[in-house]
């Protein structure tokens, strides 16, 4: 009898001992998971999110980064990357959202782009009990941030966290890379009819900022600002970039003012603007192709004058 209660006795402490091992991770998974928006306001689940409507490009791309593509339920028009993106059914365009079909695809989070999206239709979501979470990456770093909290939200924290560290360590080698050459003075073409820059608070701006440019249009108080033939003219960029999106060549009207020292060395560049605008984690590989682009022309002007 003395054997059997002592043999009980242990087993119960042993059982003890692996609950109180267990508490920490416990306690870990009873909490909820939370994330900071672009407002500044906290969002939580109770639970990672397992249907997941993204209200623009961009948010597909991160969240497939983040690890939660399988997640996604629907997304909106122009989600093209991945190709597995291009599947899922749209639920209208960024600034143009079906609120009824979004809520019949019963999403447990939807993540919002807050300059795109338009605020009252965001509001209807969040006022019929959906959570919806801003996000609105102004920097290089905002991207790798945005996915760690999806991959948070949505059950990934390893893989988005593996991610975000990824393109961080790819921003910094890019800078130190090309931080002491001499600056490219350059025009960033977004549209050209009407023609459209950006100033430097875009992130645009802080790519070619990374690849030691200097955007012509940076002090302009316009996030997306509209400038003449003339401005250009006058600013007299050493390089212009633009979409490479276009037959024959998008920039080539450009080449009507030979005066312009971009095209008197011949510095009209093009690049897909899904990896030059859109943030998501191929703006690292734009930037790598912005700064080997920006060298080569550096490189000519040093053997032009």
């Amino acid at each position: 009898m003395m054997h059997t209660d002592t043999f009980s006795l242990k087993l119960l402490l042993w059982l003890v001992l692996v609950l109180l091992a267990m508490l920490p991770s416990l306690a870990v998974a009873s909490s909820p998971l939370c994330a900071e928006d672009s407002e500044g306001k906290t969002l939580c689940l109770a639970q990672p999110a397992t249907r997941i409507i993204a209200l623009s490009p961009a948010a597909v791309e991160q969240l497939y980064a983040a690890g939660a593509g399988s997640q996604l339920v629907a997304t909106v028009d122009f989600s093209n990357y991945p190709a597995t993106a291009q599947r899922l059914p749209s639920v209208g365009g960024s600034s143009r959202l079906d609120l009824e079909q979004i809520v019949a695809r019963r999403p447990d989070l939807v993540v919002a782009w807050t300059s795109g999206n338009s605020p009252a239709q965001l509001r209807q979501l969040e006022q019929l009990g959906i959570k919806v979470l801003r996000l609105d990456p102004q920097h290089l770093d905002d991207i790798a941030a945005d996915i760690a909290k999806l991959g948070r939200l949505s059950g990934h924290a390893a893989i988005a966290q593996q991610q975000a560290a990824h393109l961080r360590h790819g921003i910094t080698a890019l800078r130190q890379r090309y931080a002491e050459r001499p600056k490219v003075s350059t025009f960033y073409q977004v549209w050209d009819k009407p023609l459209i820059t950006v100033n430097r608070r875009s992130i645009i701006s802080e790519m070619i900022t990374l690849c030691g440019g200097s955007n012509v249009f940076a002090p302009l108080t316009p996030l997306a600002p509209r400038v003449s033939s003339e401005a250009v003219l006058t600013a007299n960029p050493d390089a212009i970039v633009g979409d490479s999106a276009g037959k024959p060549h998008p920039l080539a009207p450009w080449r009507r003012y030979p005066q312009l020292n971009a095209v008197r060395f011949d510095n009209l560049i093009t690049l897909p603007a899904d990896i030059t605008q859109r943030a998501t984690p191929r703006l690292l590989d734009g930037a790598k192709q912005l700064c080997q682009q920006l060298d080569g022309a550096r490189q000519r002007l040093a053997g032009g004058q």
